[in-house]
C-alpha cells in the first residue's frame, strides 16, 4: 500500500516533464537493469516539496508493436505490475530522495501478465538493492 492506504497510481507519480526525462536518459547518474522483456532506467535526485517520491515513465516503442492497441495493452500490464508491487521500491528509497524511473519494453511479442509482474518484482528488488 502507498500513501493514504489506497493502492492507486495517481497522476503525480507519472513522469510527464521533458526536463526530468532528459535528466533520466541523458544524465551521467542514470543506471539500468534488464530482465527481458523489461528494462528499467533509473536515477535519484533530491526530492522537492510537493513531489511524489517516485515518478515513473512507461515506454513501448512503435518499432515493437505497430498497432496502438497492442502498445496500450502492454503499457497497462506494466503499470499494473508496478502498481501492485511498488512497496518493494518505496521501502528501499532513502529519505529525502526522489526516484525517477523509466520502464522500457524490449520484446516484439506479448507476455502474460503474471510473467510481467514476476519480472517487474525482480527488477524492483534489484533497483532497491542498488539504492
Amino acid at each position: 500500500m502507498f500513501g493514504n492506504g489506497r493502492s492507486t497510481f495517481p497522476k503525480s507519480e507519472r513522469m510527464v516533464s521533458r526536463l526530468l526525462m532528459e535528466s533520466l536518459f541523458g544524465g551521467r547518474n542514470s543506471h539500468s537493469v534488464v530482465n527481458f522483456p523489461l528494462r528499467i532506467v533509473y536515477t535519484t535526485r533530491e526530492r522537492q516539496l510537493q513531489e511524489a517520491p517516485i515518478q515513473i515513465l512507461v515506454s513501448v516503442s512503435k518499432k515493437h508493436f505497430k498497432h496502438a492497441v497492442d502498445r496500450n495493452r502492454v503499457k497497462r500490464q506494466i503499470r499494473e505490475a508496478y502498481r501492485c508491487n511498488r512497496q518493494v521500491i518505496t521501502e528501499a528509497l532513502p529519505e529525502g530522495k526522489q526516484l525517477l524511473m523509466a520502464c522500457v519494453w524490449l520484446s516484439d511479442e506479448h507476455c502474460p501478465s503474471a510473467e510481467i509482474e514476476h519480472k517487474m518484482v525482480s527488477l524492483l528488488r534489484r533497483v532497491g538493492e542498488k539504492l
